[in-house]
């Protein structure tokens, strides 16, 4: 049991170093994380995965806490996604 422990726990850097596979997600985050975009901006370029006015909302808030954030916390951010 301890073996799978600590393959599992060997194994998980090297996926976390993969990346998520996905570019849509991965364009989502960066596109997030990016303080020089608005959120007017965010929500034009992520028009098709939003169904509802409710998620558009959801997102615009969400985009606003990225804005508040000063860079070194966005650099940060930005490493560890």
């Amino acid at each position: 049991m301890k073996l799978v422990v600590v393959l599992m726990l060997s194994a998980l850097p090297l996926s976390c170093y993969a990346g998520s596979g996905c570019t849509s997600l991965e364009d989502v985050i960066s596109k997030s994380i990016d303080p020089t975009e608005s959120k007017t901006q965010y929500i034009e370029d992520l028009q098709q995965l939003i169904p509802r006015e409710f998620t558009a909302n959801a997102l615009k808030k969400i985009k606003q806490c990225f804005l508040d954030l000063n860079n070194e916390t966005l650099s940060n951010f930005r490493v560890m996604m």
